[in-house]
């Protein structure tokens, strides 16, 4: 298996999009380290064909998929779970021209701190999510004080996971 924590598949004969190997992300988060954890994320929407695949046929098409493209040999594939989240990702189009009068109208809920990709309606990784919420906890624990500093992360419109070329 790859040292990789997740993988983005690109090969266009697939419907996987990303490929997490829970096993490099810590050792605590698998109950057996003789085997290989694996969680399989597919972007569709609720209802379409994704979606609606009954559990264990999702499972089977998900190991052929892996299997396909060279990553496993699905005869090796002990369990699986299926676990449909919607809306888990926030979809992006255009410029939100609107976002300001957003936040003006939540910001006056002073118990409401919203984090993540789907509570701040930004592209963040789990850096700057881990970072928001970080800031969120520190904001509670100071009865509000700091609140809007949530906003300040990952407040550019830059990607921040651009690689370094090192020089030879």
């Amino acid at each position: 298996m790859p040292p990789d924590n997740w993988i983005y598949i690109q090969e266009a004969d697939v419907k996987i999009g990303r490929l997490q190997v829970f096993n490099n992300w810590s050792p605590a988060l698998v109950a057996d380290p003789d085997t290989i954890w694996l969680g399989l994320e597919y972007f569709c929407r609720e209802g379409d064909d994704l979606w609606s695949m009954e559990d264990g046929r999702f499972i089977d098409f998900a190991a052929k998929e892996l299997e396909k493209i060279g990553m496993i040999d699905r005869r090796d594939v002990l369990d699986g779970t299926v676990v449909r989240v919607p809306k888990a990702y926030p979809a992006y189009f255009g410029e939100y021209s609107e976002f300001n009068q957003v936040r003006a109208y939540l910001d006056p809920f002073v118990n409401l701190y919203p984090v993540g990709r789907n509570g701040m309606h930004r592209y963040n990784n789990q850096d700057h999510s881990m970072l928001a919420a970080n800031s969120a906890v520190n904001s509670i624990i100071n009865s509000g004080e700091g609140k809007s500093a949530i906003w300040d992360i990952n407040a550019d419109d830059e990607y921040h996971e651009e690689i370094d070329e090192v020089a030879e």
